[in-house]
């Protein structure tokens, strides 16, 4: 082959990988923050499927925003960067006059709780056997594992426990497992979809009462026309083997059309701001 014929191959390769990257740049655009409740590589794995399949699906472009901490998600959602959040419910709650996500879609299944567990051969036997101990929490204001929890502890069952914060559901767990903690708070949602070995090792000691699962929400600046459509599309996603084993990763197997008055208001009413870490 000549240094001409040899040129032009490499210029038709590379036409052919730059034109399809231009054709996406033609897309519009729109960022999806998740909030951490898993490690990032193992939030990735969950939601990269989903965004890819509402990309395809809506004709834009939807990249994903992994955070390592619930700090830097918070910062990022009540300055308003994202498009579309997957929020805890309380901050649902909190952006929704500030900020004004508008919730889209949720999981219509079983209730989100926050649970306390332990070792399967722990000695403790009742939650105010951990009066004084040390506790696990992914964040200071996870929601259901962190926020009610430990409001509840301190109100209802009154006992005194010092946090221990390790970032996420999944540290929670192990913390517990390896001794590190005698009890960790973590939810019911991302304690289901652990491994077997891990629900083997543990019990739940306490729950919360349930509440309205985690939304699916847009930024006010994301076109009701677009909105309309991501919701459509989610829900259809039930309708095939792959949409549903997608929507099962991200905590939405069964998914709902939202609605805020209905769904997340009542959380204001929770008192749970005093609990809140800004």
């Amino acid at each position: 082959m000549t240094a001409f014929h040899l040129c032009a191959a490499l210029f038709a390769a590379v036409s052919l990988w730059v034109l399809p990257a231009a054709a996406d740049e033609a897309k519009p655009t729109y960022t999806l923050a998740v909030v951490p409740q898993l490690p990032p590589l193992a939030a990735h794995r969950a939601w990269a499927p989903f965004a890819k399949r509402l990309s395809e699906a809506t004709g834009t472009e939807i990249r994903l925003k992994i955070y390592q901490t619930l700090s830097e998600f918070e910062n990022d959602v009540f300055k308003g960067i994202p498009d579309f959040a997957f929020l805890n419910p309380y901050e649902q709650a909190r952006v929704f006059g500030p900020v004004g996500y508008v919730p889209l879609v949720r999981d219509g299944g079983s209730p989100l709780k926050g649970i306390l567990v332990v070792r399967k051969d722990s000695a403790v036997k009742t939650v105010r056997d951990l009066d004084g101990m040390e506790v696990a929490f992914p964040a200071p204001n996870s929601c259901a594992a962190s926020l009610y929890m430990r409001a509840l502890l301190a109100e209802k069952e009154k006992i005194r426990i010092t946090p221990r914060y390790v970032v996420s559901h999944t540290n929670v767990y192990r913390n517990v497992i390896l001794g590190m903690t005698r009890a960790g708070s973590a939810a019911n949602k991302t304690f289901e979809r652990d491994t077997p070995e891990v629900r083997a090792e543990l019990r739940v000691l306490y729950e919360t009462p349930g509440m309205v699962t985690h939304p699916f929400s847009a930024h006010p600046r994301v076109s009701l026309k677009l909105r309309k459509s991501v919701v459509e599309n989610i829900l259809q996603m039930t309708g095939d083997g792959d949409g549903r084993r997608i929507l099962n990763e991200v905590q939405m197997p069964k998914p709902v059309q939202a609605d805020y008055a209905r769904d997340y208001k009542p959380l204001e009413q929770l008192g749970l701001d005093r609990y809140v870490v800004r």
